[in-house]
């Protein structure tokens, strides 16, 4: 039997909604209630975001184009919207459900590693939130959400600009999170930057900053002992109270964070040790590696490295597909004897051009042409075999107009060519950003 809301607001526990049965009450806001519920269809528990009626009524198109909105966001750290529907005249949104929040996790001590790894995966959701000019305008412990393997993933987005309209920014509530020109009324991609800042300076001190956010802030000796100088000085750059003078979005402040990622703590500082690598942050990023060589691996011939992050790469790819970085230097495995000494990359003895970079014509060019299997298209121009993703026909010089594909992947909407988006957050032929 489907039963409507009580008259307090809420839901009782074995309440249905359409195919949802609730089960208990996760959590408790100014805009929403969260409801651990189990999809009877699915056979699978779910989180039930249920919007408080009188914040929907009237901005029912508002609500939607806000999910709608959300829904396009495509990224492993942030979380999905399953479905958002009028069942029995309420609203509702229902998310996969996580362990716990971020803000339940920053109740007990974070070590320094742990911290970091949080930080980074937190920077990674809103960095392509905004790529997609997207401003979440309410990031808070409470809406980073943990799942198994300690992956971060955000919530709320969309959802909580209708909730920022109807708060009152008194300095009472979240709005200890809340940039200061955000309090004021203008809301900007530097206000997230700002938030974000907050939260990651919380989990390295134990300390929040607070109004006017003068540096530095208390706990600054912790800070400074635990992390390197530079993370410190950036950290400081986005806690500027004059946001002209913070990174402009979340996309820059994680290529600053990356340069410094790998001396970002302090040498010396205790690491959390664990003994289950299933516990471990990165275990996602490692099984997705697994997956993508099962898969692609042989098809791709990714038989290299990159030097960075270590992803699996292959001679064809310019940029690093795992994290960007640019690759028009190779060194690593080829099928090839001969190598071009512009680029490194393998070249056949009968090719007159290098097939991935604009080089001069090679001095010795054998007269006897070769077959090869591998050799799957032509040159419009010139008719002479090509192989999948080069660049140039190795032949006349001329660049590959053919649009090269991946197996069950999409295009790249900078060059065209086929990328995963399941597994890629760079192109590796343009180096144009995906995630």
């Amino acid at each position: 039997m489907n039963v409507g809301v009580t008259a307090k607001g809420t839901l009782r526990s074995r309440q249905r909604l359409g195919k949802y049965r609730i089960e208990r009450q996760l959590a408790e806001g100014g805009f929403a209630t969260v409801y651990r519920a189990m999809d009877t269809v699915e056979g699978i528990r779910v989180a039930l975001k249920v919007p408080r009626a009188e914040l929907v009524q009237g901005r029912e198109a508002q609500v939607t184009h806000e999910v709608r909105l959300a829904a396009r966001l495509d990224h492993p750290n942030v979380l999905p919207v399953k479905n958002a529907q009028q069942i029995d005249g309420v609203f509702v949104i229902a998310y996969p459900l996580g362990e716990r929040t971020l803000g339940d996790r920053m109740a007990r001590r974070l070590s320094a590693k742990r911290a970091l790894e949080y930080f980074e995966q937190m920077l990674e959701a809103v960095a392509h939130a905004h790529e997609n000019k997207v401003i979440h305008c309410d990031l808070k412990p409470e809406n980073f959400i943990l799942f198994r393997g300690d992956r971060v993933r955000l919530t709320d987005f969309g959802i909580a600009k209708i909730a920022l309209a109807t708060r009152s920014l008194s300095g009472s509530g979240t709005i200890g999170y809340i940039a200061p020109e955000q309090a004021l009324g203008r809301p900007s991609l530097r206000s997230d930057v700002f938030s974000l800042a907050l939260m990651a300076y919380r989990m390295f001190t134990g300390e929040l900053p607070e109004w006017p956010f003068k540096w530095p802030p208390p706990g600054i000796g912790k800070l400074r002992a635990t992390i390197h100088p530079d993370f410190v000085e950036l950290l400081r750059r986005c806690l500027e109270v004059d946001e002209k003078k913070r990174p402009a979005d979340a996309t820059k402040v994680l290529a600053a964070f990356r340069r410094i990622r790998s001396r970002a703590l302090k040498p010396g500082v205790k690491k959390k040790r664990t003994s289950s690598k299933l516990a471990s942050p990165s275990a996602w990023r490692t099984v997705r590696l697994k997956e993508f060589m099962r898969r692609y691996g042989k098809p791709l011939q990714t038989r290299a490295h990159c030097d960075q992050c270590h992803g699996p790469t292959a001679e064809s790819m310019l940029w690093c597909p795992w994290c960007g970085k640019n690759r028009a230097k190779y060194a690593g495995p080829s099928d090839f004897k001969a190598r071009c000494q512009r680029c490194g990359r393998g070249r056949k003895p009968d090719w007159r051009y290098c097939a991935y970079c604009w080089g001069p014509a090679f001095k010795s060019v054998s007269a006897r042409i070769y077959a090869d299997k591998r050799y799957t298209a032509h040159c419009e121009h010139c008719a002479g075999g090509l192989m999948p993703f080069m660049r140039y026909c190795p032949w006349c010089h001329r660049k590959v107009v053919k649009k090269w594909e991946v197996l069950a992947g999409n295009r790249c909407k900078g060059c065209g060519w086929g990328v995963l988006d399941d597994y890629w957050d760079f192109c590796p032929w343009c180096g144009r950003r995906r995630r």
